[in-house]
């Protein structure tokens, strides 16, 4: 049964993230929020609960498209191969904010990944999410719980997001009201960037 966790993001309690951090590294998956949709995550070194999300939506964890969840643009080093001037200070401009960048990969991706040539980065405008990843010390394995067909509220009232997943996940973060806007994915990979999906934020190029 998935426990509910108010955690306020003007001041996230550090005693509640560190519970939350600990059960994902025995994999613990956790709905925590963004600032865009709330985020189904786990933690990026724990195979098993990878593969449970990867079940959960329905797809093969070898293909599965995730977000990587990083708390600062120093991070995305240790994932993205060597990027050029023009795209570190692209990033720079809109990160933290609701944007998922396309970034070549390098070879540090975990095993399950390793055949990937790109990776999907976000540093969401939200404290509780970037204060999970610092706490959790690496990037979280992050998908929008966001569903075409449901009722809206079931993606963005935390107490009837934790009614519909309670059997599916360990904890829901309440952390207020969420958006029903997903990020605005940008791939990075060409000689220019490409908008590949519309969502919230307007990208400074």
């Amino acid at each position: 049964m998935a426990q509910l966790v108010k955690i306020y993001p003007d001041n996230p309690n550090p005693k509640e993230l560190k519970k939350i951090a600990d059960a994902m590294r025995n994999g613990a998956l956790v709905i925590y929020p963004t600032d865009t949709v709330y985020g189904l995550g786990c933690d990026i070194r724990n195979k098993s609960a990878l593969e449970k999300i990867a079940q959960i939506k329905g797809v093969k964890l070898e293909k599965a498209n995730f977000s990587f969840i990083c708390d600062s643009l120093s991070n995305l080093s240790d994932y993205a191969s060597q990027m050029d001037n023009r795209t570190f200070k692209l990033l720079k401009r809109n990160l933290p904010g609701p944007f998922t960048f396309i970034l070549p990969s390098n070879n540090n991706l975990p095993g399950v990944f390793k055949k990937k040539k790109t990776v999907g980065i976000r540093i969401p405008d939200n404290n509780i999410a970037i204060e999970l990843v610092r706490e959790l010390g690496n990037p979280i394995i992050s998908t929008s719980i966001r569903d075409e067909d449901e009722v809206i509220e079931y993606t963005t009232d935390p107490s009837l997001i934790v009614e519909k997943w309670e059997h599916l996940v360990d904890y829901v973060i309440d952390g207020g009201y969420g958006d029903n806007v997903a990020s605005t994915i940008v791939d990075l990979t060409g000689d220019d960037p490409e908008l590949i999906r519309e969502g919230k934020g307007d990208l400074q190029l």
